[in-house]
């Protein structure tokens, strides 16, 4: 039977993973819902990507009891409030990243899926690309012998998006393209801790940051190095250097389709979209759709390949970091 979907928010991303969910067999997948808070927005959207019915509120969507998993593609600010309504209803979430404004927040919506008996797992798409998949391979080969230094650059001119620059939108670097690099690092090393984290970074005057530089230490003698930012283009690649060679992920790193080892180049096309994008590389959110499928048909509560301890933990890394840089949002003294 088709996993059925119910969509949360009308906006760029949730259009970008409707799009992208029509390069899955409709016998898999099938988008039943979309629901926004306005009822006419919802319409056009359902109208655009045939989906059979429209809510102009998110409360119809998480009283449905015929829908598998909802798609949580609102703003970052909304997330926690939004998440809750859905686990509480019993519902299955796939939440866009950042998963929600801080750690606490986090640990909200951990537990409450804990609580309710449900899947829940935050949108890290890049978990679920080929690329991201044959790298864990490689490290579990260990095929560049012993890693030392994974790199993670992501750097995206965006100042002209108020969704990236307001601090009452949840805006900054860090929650929106950072996430990237420092979910890569740990992603390599599996989940560990860092044993120190070393921020520096300049801030606009809404009191977000623009640009941030990352140094951090794991055992073993190991380190990583980050770099982000919302004003100047960077490489967008990620590299991991070890003892017997490298492996390098080509930009756009978050969503790649070329790996680099020891020189050899393989590349991982995606499929052509039905309409146009708003993202880069966006039919890609179909493996993220499937990867959720899978899990449900196995009765898993979160994701191998995004455990719920990982977001834990990368959303503790980008508070440290903003504390070291001076971000602070609302949400933190609530």
């Amino acid at each position: 039977m088709a996993t059925r979907w119910g969509i949360c928010g009308a906006g760029k991303i949730s259009h970008d993973f409707s799009v992208a969910m029509k390069t899955l067999p409709s016998g898999d997948h099938q988008i039943a819902v979309i629901a926004s808070r306005s009822l006419e927005r919802a319409k056009e959207f359902a109208k655009k990507h045939g989906i059979p019915k429209a809510y102009g509120s998110y409360e119809e969507l998480a009283n449905n009891p015929d829908i598998d998993i909802v798609y949580l593609g609102v703003l970052h600010t909304e997330h926690w409030r939004v998440g809750l309504l859905f686990l509480k209803a019993g519902k299955n979430v796939l939440c866009e990243k950042p998963f929600a404004m801080n750690s606490r927040q986090v640990k909200d919506l951990v537990a409450a899926a804990k609580k309710n008996n449900v899947f829940l797992m935050e949108a890290i798409w890049s978990r679920c690309f080929p690329v991201h998949a044959e790298v864990r391979r490689l490290l579990a080969e260990e095929a560049v012998g012993d890693v030392k230094l994974v790199k993670a650059y992501f750097g995206s001119p965006q100042l002209h998006i108020p969704r990236s620059v307001e601090k009452e939108l949840g805006g900054g670097a860090l929650l929106d393209i950072g996430v990237y690099c420092l979910q890569f690092v740990l992603m390599v090393f599996n989940g560990e801790r860092p044993e120190s984290i070393q921020a520096t970074g300049v801030l606009l005057d809404s009191g977000v940051d623009e640009s941030v530089v990352v140094a951090m230490k794991f055992s073993r003698n190991r380190m990583a190095l980050c770099a982000f930012s919302i004003s100047a283009r960077l490489l967008n690649d990620a590299v991991i250097s070890g003892t017997k060679g490298s492996i390098k992920v080509l930009g756009p790193m978050h969503c790649p389709t070329t790996l680099v080892v020891n020189n050899k180049e393989m590349e991982y096309p995606l499929p052509e979209p039905c309409l146009p994008l708003n993202f880069t590389n966006s039919t890609g959110l179909r493996f993220e759709a499937e990867e959720v499928r899978q899990c449900l048909l196995k009765g898993l509560k979160e994701s191998p390949r995004m455990p719920l301890a990982d977001s834990v933990l990368l959303t503790e890394i980008m508070d440290e970091i903003r504390k070291q840089v001076g971000v602070a949002f609302s949400q933190d003294s609530q």
